[in-house]
């Protein structure tokens, strides 16, 4: 492959100097950068090579859910810098094995990376494109793009680029403590902004009762407005009508035995704040709805410190265990915001978030070493990483193809981190079946719920105390096991998880199920009510449905043979 690799650089400041070292190790090519500047702001400058588009099926990035290898005219592209995203990009194979996976050493950098079918030539053209967003100005600047060209499967390429990130880039991550891997009740889906003491307390007690064993209370809790909107972010103080004492309902929620962690947008300041007047002029222009908010601009210092000791505060006055810190990713540099200031101590965005985020964690991990921080996509790259150790998927209620494919997307790219899903909810008056498969898609995160138990029928919440007992009993495996999953470009049909001898599996679309090892379980997440099992005579099974209830146990005599496994519900395997 490497004679047919070639590579050249476009674009650039005229007066920078631009020099590539090329690296080989077998099938993996590392092309180092060195650009001198003249002390000037970097201009886009892109690092572009081609490949034989042989073999090439569909493109694979952290939670771009467009899959489609297109045309060079309209490529695929994906959008990293510190607050967003990962420059990571695959181009994968018919077989599920992949052929070129490309990623960048300097995380922080605003990077594009492009892939695109070059209908002249037949091949595929790759664009990494540097300082894609404006930066401050520079006088040197190294990166190294590593293209990983082996025939090896494609989970397995990315787990070895986070290996490479980890431990050649120097991109470690926070600790975990053990409550960031236990499943939580979040409250956004089921209170919205309509919070109210006694029934968060009550909330709470169902919750606990049922397993869970953290509360994350969300947006409302700092306002008397329930309108949705962020005009009036930026205070923090408590809305009493609907809260109380927060101390009070801390201390409460713990004694029922739960943790608790508390949601504040991090950038948005809102025109109905008492801050808003103080703050007008460290205001990042263009953004928020550049109407009702806007983002603050972590450049100065005195933006930094008031955020920070907003969420260091909370943590000591009110005794919570976690924050939510939410919108990182609406920090961005537009309009006047890219003019210089005098009275900002930095000149790089990127670089203030950081100093944000340091600031945070130094003050936050003194009061309690153990704080849960919860991150959520786009705002889950390597660099980011240090500084939270829950990372979320984006916002997708009810959808179930959309929390599957990001939560594995999520536990590829996250190392030791607890990757967490979107809240699963659904419709009350739903079956208990499909109620079970917003469960079963995100089996292999932390799962986070957000239904009112009281008001589900009784067999949802005898279904959802099935499957979170089932989850906690076996969370070593889950979270701890090997993920693999096939068929990425359908957005998984299958997944599995593997430690030792035990194997966790759940199909989603795919009805053929082969056993690898000696102690197994099959969920039956397809819309079927029986599997197909290929290696598995002389196993005993037991199946179960959704509820928990056993339906039959017996001997599988034949090496293939159709199960009759409910759907939504699941087999026990062992030998």
């Amino acid at each position: 492959m490497q004679k047919n690799f070639k590579y050249e650089i476009v674009g650039g400041n005229q007066s920078a100097s631009i020099n590539v070292n090329k690296r080989e190790a077998g099938e993996l090519i590392y092309l180092d950068l060195n650009i001198k500047f003249n002390n000037e702001i970097p201009e886009k400058t892109v690092l572009k090579c081609v490949i034989p588009a042989t073999d090439s099926l569909a493109i694979w990035s952290s939670f771009d859910r467009t899959h489609i290898l297109r045309p060079d005219w309209g490529m695929n592209e994906i959008n990293s810098r510190l607050a967003s995203g990962m420059p990571i990009q695959q181009l994968l194979g018919f077989d599920g094995n992949n052929r070129m996976c490309v990623s960048v050493s300097q995380v922080d950098t605003p990077i594009k990376i492009r892939m695109g079918y070059n209908e002249e030539n037949a091949e595929v053209i790759c664009e990494v494109e540097f300082f894609a967003l404006q930066t401050n100005k520079k006088s040197e600047y190294n990166a190294t793009v590593r293209f990983d060209l082996r025939s090896i499967k494609y989970y397995d390429s990315i787990y070895d680029t986070v290996f490479w990130w980890e431990n050649e880039c120097g991109y470690n991550s926070a600790f975990v403590p053990e409550y960031a891997k236990l499943p939580m009740d979040s409250l956004w889906y089921s209170f919205h902004q309509n919070l109210d003491y006694d029934k968060i307390l009550q909330e709470c007690k169902n919750s606990k009762e049922l397993g869970l064993k953290t509360v994350i209370i969300d947006d409302g809790w700092q306002t008397d407005d329930n309108n949705r909107g962020y005009a009036y972010c930026g205070d923090w103080q408590v809305c009493e009508r609907k809260m109380g004492d927060m101390k009070k309902l801390i201390k409460e929620i713990h004694n029922i035995g739960m943790k608790v962690i508390l949601w504040y947008s991090v950038p948005f300041m809102g025109i109905h704040s008492k801050k808003f007047e103080e703050y007008k002029t460290m205001l990042l222009d263009k953004s928020g709805d550049n109407e009702t908010f806007f983002s603050l601009d972590p450049r100065y210092k005195k933006v930094r410190e008031y955020l920070s000791n907003l969420y260091e505060n909370a943590i000591k006055e009110w005794d919570l265990d976690g924050l939510k810190l939410d919108f990182i990713d609406s920090f961005v540099l537009k309009g006047k915001s890219l003019e210089n200031d005098a009275n900002r101590d930095y000149e790089s965005l990127e670089d203030a978030i950081h100093a944000l985020m340091s600031e945070t964690k130094e003050k936050l991990t003194s009061l309690k070493s153990d704080v849960l921080v919860e991150f959520r996509q786009s705002y889950v790259g390597p660099s980011i990483r240090k500084y939270g150790n829950m990372l979320r998927v984006g916002d997708c209620p009810g959808d179930v193809i959309t929390n599957r494919s990001q939560i594995i997307n999520l536990r590829y790219t996250s190392g030791k981190t607890a990757v967490h899903s979107d809240m699963i909810m659904w419709n009350k008056t739903d079956s208990v079946e499909n109620a079970a498969e917003q469960f079963i898609n995100v089996i292999y995160s932390v799962p986070q719920i957000s239904m009112l138990i009281d008001e589900l029928p009784e067999d949802h919440i005898k279904m959802l105390k099935f499957y979170i007992d089932f989850w906690n009993e076996n969370r070593n495996v889950l979270l701890d096991g090997k993920l693999t999953a096939e068929n990425p470009e359908s957005e998984y049909s299958i997944a599995r998880v593997t430690l030792e001898d035990n194997e966790i599996i759940t199909t989603y679309t795919n009805s053929l199920v082969e056993i690898l090892k000696s102690n197994a379980v099959v969920i039956n997440g397809t819309s079927k009510n029986s599997l197909v099992l290929k290696g598995v005579a002389g196993y005993k099974a037991k199946t179960l449905n959704c509820l928990g209830e056993t339906i039959s146990e017996f001997i599988i005599k034949n090496t293939l043979e159709e199960v009759n496994v409910p759907r939504a519900g699941l087999i026990y395997l062992n030998k």
